[in-house]
């Protein structure tokens, strides 16, 4: 799906919305972002396989869609933190249910996994 596609007001809110949190890692970044402000190097080591360039590229494209915030402090070295707006605290909101149905149907196919790998008392 391209980017383009969230900013077209003809297409499916859920659409757009997608539009917005397609991609690998941006679920889970808003996930690591719910609690609190971080660092990029605290990212990256919450996130196994995320490499620096993907991580970057990312909160770029979140920032531009307003759902994170990037704050840059003026010491030596500079030390940049990222944060959720407001926006991005919706967004985190309204994938909650969706996250729980997501938990919902894992744990209903480890319950058939089990039962499948069960053999029959005789």
């Amino acid at each position: 799906m391209t980017r383009s596609r969230a900013l077209d007001p003809e297409v499916c809110g859920v659409t757009a919305a997608v539009a917005v949190i397609d991609g690998k890692w941006k679920t889970a970044l808003l996930w690591q972002l719910e609690a609190g402000p971080q660092r990029p190097g605290a990212l990256r080591r919450a996130l196994p396989g995320l490499s620096e360039k993907v991580l970057t590229q990312a909160l770029r494209e979140m920032e531009s869609d307003g759902l994170v915030h990037r704050e840059v402090h003026d010491v030596l070295p500079l030390r940049t933190e990222y944060s959720l707006t407001p926006f991005g605290r919706d967004l985190s909101e309204a994938l909650a249910p969706l996250s729980a149905w997501g938990h919902r149907r894992l744990d209903m196919l480890a319950g058939r996994s089990a039962a499948a790998g069960a053999s029959p008392v005789a």
